[in-house]
């Protein structure tokens, strides 16, 4: 993976569930902080200019995301250290794009989740997708790495399924 960024979140008391570890749905939060950070980056691009993705969007667009997918691999408990969410972008299409992420501890040793998220770039005006222009695509590769490999894919035509191990934290 090339140019993922890490981002450090602690966990909150708030965060942990009746089965004392951080429920799945704070991991789409996780994942939002990661992606909000990442898209307020500054970047220097080729003509000189400097922006974030989140600049280059401007007053007239926003982003909204499409679709989550995670896979909880093991269980976060409440902790006073800090949890990694890994950011980069796996895919970029006319209107829209795809974010990987992996939540680890910060020498990746750990993997608790890995995930994928798509957003696209929409305009206020009319609420209908708009093309990602030059800039913005030449932010979005700076991040640009592999796609997420998911463990169970068994209904993805092509996809190879590994052998299944039981996920915690899908409740």
């Amino acid at each position: 993976m090339a140019q993922a960024i890490q981002i450090s979140l602690q966990v909150r008391f708030g965060d942990i569930d009746a089965y004392h570890h951080v429920n799945n749905v704070v991991y789409l939060q996780y994942l939002e902080d990661a992606r909000v950070q990442l898209m307020h980056t500054p970047l220097q691009f080729e003509d000189g200019t400097t922006s974030s993705f989140d600049g280059l969007i401007g007053d007239e667009f926003f982003t909204l995301v499409g679709r989550n997918e995670i896979e909880y691999v093991a269980p976060i408990a409440f902790r006073t250290e800090p949890i990694f969410v890994n950011t980069w972008v796996t895919n970029i299409g006319g209107s829209s794009y795809d974010f990987g992420y992996t939540v680890t501890e910060a020498d990746t040793s750990v993997v608790y989740a890995q995930a994928a998220t798509s957003m696209v770039l929409v305009s206020r005006e009319t609420g209908r997708p708009v093309r990602l222009t030059p800039h913005q695509r030449e932010a979005l590769e700076t991040w640009r790495g592999d796609p997420v490999l998911f463990r169970r894919r068994a209904t993805m035509p092509g996809a190879a399924v590994e052998p299944s191990t039981p996920t915690a934290g899908a409740h």
